[in-house]
C-alpha cells in the first residue's frame, strides 16, 4: 500500500439510528463529539443520523403506495371539465 494516501482518523464509530435507536458500528472518519457503548460492551465515538437502512421505508417494505388511481381519475374529471368549456367557448365565438 502507498503510504500517506489513507486517512489519519480511520476508526470505528457507531451510528445511531434516531428514529428507532439501531446502533451500526462501521469504519469511518466522520468528526463524532459524543462517546457510546456498543453491544460488544467497548466505548466508540458516536454519530447520530436521523435515518438509516434500518428505518428507511424502501429497506423495511413499509413503503406508502400512492392511490394513483384516484389521483388519474381526477385529472380526467378537470381534463374533461376543461374539453368541455374550452368547445363551448369555440361554438358561441
Amino acid at each position: 500500500m502507498k503510504k500517506e494516501i489513507h486517512p489519519k482518523d480511520y476508526r470505528q464509530v457507531i451510528f445511531l439510528d434516531n428514529s428507532n435507536g439501531a446502533m451500526f458500528l462501521i469504519s469511518s472518519t466522520i468528526a463524532t463529539k459524543e462517546k457510546g457503548t456498543f453491544t460488544d460492551g467497548k466505548e466508540y465515538p458516536l454519530y447520530s443520523v436521523e435515518i438509516s437502512s434500518a428505518s428507511h421505508p424502501f429497506y423495511t417494505n413499509q413503503e406508502k403506495t400512492l392511490d394513483a388511481a384516484g389521483r388519474v381519475e381526477k385529472f380526467k374529471t378537470r381534463q374533461s371539465k376543461a374539453t368541455k368549456s374550452t368547445k363551448s367557448a369555440a361554438k358561441q365565438g
